[in-house]
């Protein structure tokens, strides 16, 4: 009857996730699934009740996360603020590459998530920070 029923359990349209390391990251890329642990978290802003009843509050965070290759800024927004504690050991999925200042931020927006995980066993190599790195846009004609 159904040829493929005992080959293919899984859902049809969804992959199985390739983890990614700090080091890797480029500019202008995005579908990144990463394992990264927390080193530090700032708030940047903090919006209460605006007029409207529909918007909610605006929370951003910077928080610097980093894996045993290197480090990067992370762009926490709202709910996602509150899972950034330093320490923690936290599963990026879809997480995409944004440029701020000619350097690379990471962010997970709507289509990604944030989960909290068991603590890491790696170290974190804080002296590549991916971050730091000044990008220049180039224009290249054919």
């Amino acid at each position: 009857m159904a040829a493929n029923s005992t080959e293919n359990k899984s859902k049809p349209g969804l992959r199985k996730p390739v983890f990614v390391k700090v080091e890797n990251l480029t500019p202008g890329t995005n579908g990144h699934t990463l394992i990264v642990m927390v080193l530090e978290s700032n708030t940047v802003l903090q919006k209460g009740r605006s007029v409207s009843p529909h918007l909610r509050n605006t929370r951003i965070a910077e928080c610097l996360v980093g894996d045993e290759t290197g480090t990067i800024l992370f762009t926490a927004r709202n709910d996602q603020v509150d899972l950034m504690k330093a320490g923690a050991t936290i599963i990026l999925r879809n997480a995409k590459i944004d440029m701020f200042k000619s350097t690379m931020r990471l962010a997970v927006d709507k289509w990604g998530r944030v989960e909290v995980t068991e603590p890491a066993a790696f170290e974190v190599k804080q002296g590549n920070n991916l971050s730091l790195v000044e990008y220049e846009l180039v224009n290249v004609e054919e």
